[in-house]
Parts: C-alpha cells; sequence; structure tokens
C-alpha cells in the first residue's frame, strides 16, 4: 500500500527548494553584502593611511 501524501506539503517543499536553489545562484552572482565591501573599503583606507604616514620626504 502506497504511503498516503499531503499534495499541499508536496507543493510548498517543491517551491521551497526552488526557492533554495535561486538564492544559491543569486548570492553567487552578486557576491558580498555591502557591508562587506564598505568593510574592506575602510581596511584598504586605514592601510593606506598608514602607509602614507610612514613614509619619508
Amino acid at each position: 500500500m502506497a504511503d498516503i501524501l499531503n499534495l499541499n506539503k508536496a507543493r510548498k517543499a517543491r517551491a521551497k527548494a526552488q526557492s533554495a536553489a535561486k538564492a544559491v545562484e543569486n548570492r553567487a552572482k552578486f557576491g558580498r553584502t555591502k557591508a562587506q565591501k564598505a568593510a574592506d573599503e575602510a581596511e584598504r583606507a586605514r592601510i593606506s593611511e598608514n602607509l602614507d604616514g610612514a613614509r619619508r620626504e
């Protein structure tokens, strides 16, 4: 005898799986968050200022 399958739950599970796959694609496509980009830019600025401050004239 076959198991009883709730079609509503199956439909929602399929939609959730598709949504998760789309999220993985978007993370790969668009990369990092705005906060991560800002943190990297701040780090680069800090290193540049530190290097300029140590420069001899």
